[in-house]
């Protein structure tokens, strides 16, 4: 089974699951164009050891850069900028490593302690 996205003007509106001979015999007539991603695909890297595809897995809501060929998430908060390395955001300060869980404060720019 692969994966498939469909991509309408560098957002993804829609994700499938199909047999290749079933989608490319796949008609669809509304606007946009699937393009194929993989569910093992994360920051550039495949989870099981393969090749890489298009950076990341796509999911409703998220871009793609077609000159980069490349799907990642939509922009959490406006301070985050994106990393085109991993295809991922990044907080304006690094999250902490110890200390429990923690959620974005994008009125201070920093990590908030959650219990």
């Amino acid at each position: 089974m692969a994966h498939y996205a469909k991509v309408l003007n560098g957002k993804v509106t829609q994700v499938i699951v199909a047999e290749p001979d079933f989608f490319n015999n796949f008609i669809d007539e509304t606007p946009g164009k699937w393009i194929q991603t993989s569910y093992n695909t994360r920051h550039g890297e495949h989870t099981l050891g393969g090749t890489p595809l298009r950076e990341n897995f796509a999911g409703v809501g998220y871009n793609y850069d077609k000159n980069s060929d490349a799907f990642y998430p939509p922009q959490p908060y406006p301070s985050w900028t994106l990393d085109e390395t991993i295809w991922d955001w990044e907080a304006p300060v690094p999250h902490p490593t110890e200390g429990g869980r923690h959620e974005w404060n994008e009125e201070t720019q920093t990590w908030d302690a959650v219990e």
